[in-house]
């Protein structure tokens, strides 16, 4: 894919990082070039439903309204729980329009965002210069299953977006073995999955079930995870993949890591009514948060919501 307009030179990749990069313009060890038609090309053309739903779709506001709100608070808490102290080095995988990459920034981390859409770049680079004092160190559009970044360099690697978007458990376990390569041992990845049932719940609480269209939608899900959405219609999301829990646990294991947790993001998320109203005062904001801390980890309710998360680590 070719980013809209010129960008600058921190702009332009992995290969500007002076981490990546030694002087006079040659890579480091361990730095993978993609070049066109070798074999670690990225296979752009089995994301493009991807990128023109997120070319179009509101994500910038994504999660700082309704249940982002709750979905953003929720996933900077576990991983605060995890993540070394800065500074380190971090790689936000799928990282969209940079909420992430700009708040681990703020807090010292050198962060590296990669996503295979250019309109979410574009948008992350803005929100990386709104903030000169903690920029993010570098952005670029780029391909899960195929990094520019040198073996065992990351600190941690977010997984917030990959893993539900890439369609084909290969290509999943091949994001994840990338995420492996750039991994120092001992470093921390966190890995998002979206559940099963996610749907099925939403059709319930929300009594969506009269409408055809999405029923479709929704008995596919749970017939193979495979989620499609045929219409022209935004709210029905786009191509992805829906986990069950351990399925995708078990994948994550398979590429190497070693699981420290797994969690539900935000369970009864759909049952979740007036959330602004809610989440603005700040005592039911905690009220809130402390429930979901408590049956974040409860096996009997476990894909009991729509987002999940897979703390793992690369053995030394």
């Amino acid at each position: 894919m070719r980013r809209r307009g010129r960008p600058s030179l921190r702009d332009r990749g992995a290969e500007t990082a002076s981490s990546v990069w030694k002087a006079g313009g040659k890579p480091r060890r361990g730095v993978r070039k993609n070049i066109a038609g070798g074999p670690d090309a990225p296979r752009v053309a089995d994301l493009e439903t991807v990128v023109s739903f997120y070319t179009v779709a509101d994500e910038k506001s994504r999660l700082v309204t309704g249940l982002g709100r709750v979905e953003f608070a929720r996933t900077k808490d576990i991983v605060k729980r995890y993540l070394p102290p800065p500074p380190r080095v971090l790689l936000d995988v799928g990282g969209a329009v940079g909420r992430y990459s700009c708040w681990l920034a703020k807090e010292g981390y050198e962060v590296h965002l990669f996503d295979p859409v250019p309109a979410l770049v574009d948008e992350a680079r803005k929100a990386s210069l709104e903030q000169p004092e903690a920029p993010v160190a570098s952005l670029h559009v780029g391909d899960a299953r195929t990094l520019d970044f040198p073996d065992a360099t990351a600190d941690a690697v977010l997984m917030f977006g990959p893993l539900y978007h890439l369609t084909s458990a290969g290509d999943r376990h091949r994001a994840l073995r990338e995420a492996h390569r750039v991994m120092k041992p001992g470093g921390y990845l966190f890995a998002a999955g979206i559940s099963r049932f996610a749907s099925a719940l939403e059709a319930v609480i929300n009594g969506f079930l009269d409408d055809g269209d999405f029923f479709g939608i929704v008995l596919r899900d749970l017939r193979d995870g495979q989620h499609r959405n045929d219409t022209a219609n935004l709210t029905y999301f786009t191509d992805a993949y829906f986990h069950r829990p351990g399925e995708l646990r078990r994948e994550i294991q398979e590429a190497g890591f070693a699981p420290l947790d797994f969690v539900m993001v935000d369970p009864f998320a759909y049952s979740f009514k007036n959330i602004d109203k809610y989440w603005e005062d700040p005592v039911r904001r905690e009220r809130l948060m402390d429930i979901l801390r408590r049956l974040e980890s409860e096996p009997a309710l476990m894909g009991a919501g729509p987002h999940l998360m897979c703390v793992a680590y690369k053995a030394r």
